[in-house]
Parts: C-alpha cells; structure tokens; sequence
C-alpha cells in the first residue's frame, strides 16, 4: 500500500504489478525473520526431504470424478413412491430400495445453468441428471 500511494498508483493494472512484484520478493528474496531462510528455498528443501504437508491430489474412492469432491451435498430419503423431493423439484429414483437414504451431490453449472445431481446409494452412483439452476436456493 505504501509503493501504491507514495507512486500514486490509480489504476488496478499498476497496483497489480506492485503487488505480484512484492509477492516474488517476498518468497524469493527477502530471508525470513522467524526461519531466517528464503521461503521458496524452505519449501523447495522441504518438499525433497519429503517433509511436507502438500500432497498429489487423488480422487478418492469410490468417486470417479473430482466433482463429487468439489460440490454441493444433501441427503435425502426415498419415499413409498420412490421418488425424493428436492428443491421443489420431484424426483424418481427407480435403482434404490423404499425408504432408503441417498447421498446427493449437486454441481452447479452456471454457463448452461443448470444443476447437475449425482445420486449416491451405497458408494455407488445410481443415477445423474440436471435441472434448472434457477429453481436451487442454497443457505449457508
């Protein structure tokens, strides 16, 4: 903020330039005063000593997706009918069993805006289908 004022920089670009400009100092030049190490150096060393909290990202099972992951989730039970309601929107659910439990998980897709749902059973996906964004109302 200092940079941005004493050079009276106006516009987002500029203060952008300062800002990236800081960070790579920061991580790549100045020696930490805690560590008193260069932090892109401490990680570096750190990641081949295997002596860090960062690790590959894996899907885990039974998911197939990373969107099962990354996304929205609900339960819901089957009724008589074999249908659960969600949002207002009624939906069948032919491969489970009355009065089960589902695991929903709802991926918004704002582009086609749509709602896309994956219905879970028993760590299995037993059916995916998308309805409209507009009707979806969630309250954190």
């Amino acid at each position: 903020m200092r940079t941005c004022a004493y050079e009276r920089l106006g516009s987002l670009e500029e203060v952008r330039q300062v800002l990236n400009a800081e960070v790579y100092r920061y991580n790549h030049r100045q020696v930490h005063a805690t560590t008193r190490e260069i932090p892109a150096v401490r990680f570096r060393r750190a990641q081949q000593e295997g002596n860090s909290l960062f690790r590959k990202f894996t899907i885990p099972l039974p998911f197939s997706s990373a969107e099962d992951v990354f996304c929205l989730r609900t339960k819901r039970q089957v009724n008589g009918y074999r249908k659960l309601t969600l949002f207002k929107h009624e939906i069948e659910v032919t491969k489970v069993p009355l009065y089960e439990e589902v695991d929903i998980h709802m991926i918004p897709r704002p582009s086609t805006e749509l709602m896309h749902l994956r219905l879970w059973w028993r760590n299995k996906n037993v059916q995916s289908l998308d309805l409209p964004l507009a009707n979806f109302k969630v309250h954190f």
